[in-house]
């Protein structure tokens, strides 16, 4: 009888499982938030380096092994191959930017030029609000409104976080990324850092961050703001970029690229499906010594109805 429940657990599970954040969708969480049910395993991108921060890739399903909350689950699919990617990139325009909108709008373009046959990515500028300057496109070139684009305004990094995963999960790519051009200093958003991690790991995105903060910026506040560009990228599985020297982030720029398009994906079905709205952590262990994985830190379950 007990392995008869656990059936039916688990087919419920595979039904209903939260995949993103959308103010569009349908339905509420007890925090107010608009979410839409979909079905889905639980995916993981993953980046695989040596002691010299090289890319390994080629490793077998077999030297790979995924935990979650310590006990070890089962991997449903795995794959290898070089394959397109969707990305948002999110280019902070409010005041504290007057001085660097002009280096993060080209770090922007230079993301553009190392696009691949298949890319698609999508540019949207956030100061008080979020609005899109370009849809997705698999095009090299720039909307001419980019370089229209003025520094003014208050920062909503957290609520262009949760709009970049909203416009991620139609894509029907398989990597999805959000790379957020910011000094990380969030003034207004409605949407909590804890909120705008979750909308992002709900989409399957990892959100890599690349830090505009000047050097002779306050101590302090600049370290707070890098916490918080650091912690986005760490929970996801992403990176964290900072560098005032224009050649170093267009090279930077190049290595997400690279990384989007030749990471592992793995995905499983938890054996102990969970309803409590909890954050449930996610290990990724690969048997083979000297080497070092990012992917995401975990998930939150949803809520039993």
């Amino acid at each position: 009888m007990l392995a008869i429940l656990r059936q039916i657990r688990t087919l419920a599970f595979l039904t209903t499982v939260l995949v993103f954040v959308n103010f569009h969708a349908l339905g509420q969480d007890d925090d107010g938030e608009v979410v839409k049910i979909d079905s889905s395993l639980i995916v993981l991108n993953a980046t695989v380096r040596d002691l010299q921060n090289r890319p390994v890739i080629g490793l077998p399903k077999s030297l790979f092994q995924i935990f979650e909350d310590g006990v070890e689950q089962s991997i449903a699919s795995f794959e290898t191959q070089e394959t397109p990617f969707a990305a948002v990139v999110l280019l902070d325009t409010s005041g504290s930017m007057r001085e660097r909108i002009s280096v993060a709008r080209s770090a922007a373009i230079n993301f553009l030029d190392g696009l691949r046959p298949g890319d698609m990515t999508a540019i949207y500028r956030f100061d008080s609000t979020v609005a899109q300057v370009q849809d997705f496109s698999g095009s090299r070139d720039v909307a001419d409104r980019i370089f229209d684009l003025k520094a003014n305004g208050m920062t909503v990094l957290n609520d262009a976080i949760v709009e970049a995963a909203a416009q991620l999960t139609s894509r029907p790519e398989a990597r999805k990324a959000i790379i957020v051009i910011s000094d990380g200093a969030d003034t207004k958003s409605g949407n909590s850092a804890e909120k705008a991690v979750r909308a992002a790991l709900a989409a399957n995105a990892t959100i890599y961050t690349v830090d505009m903060s000047s050097i002779q910026e306050a101590g302090a506040s600049r370290m707070q703001n890098q916490g918080v560009l650091k912690s986005f990228a760490a929970k996801t599985g992403g990176f964290f970029i900072s560098s005032e020297d224009g050649l170093a982030l267009r090279s930077a720029l190049r290595s997400i690229v690279d990384e989007l398009r030749s990471q592992y994906t793995l995905a499983y079905s938890p054996k102990e499906p969970k309803f409590d709205g909890k954050w449930h952590a996610i290990e990724l262990r690969v048997a083979k010594p000297n080497l070092t994985i990012r992917t995401r830190k975990g998930y939150n379950a949803p809520k039993k109805k």
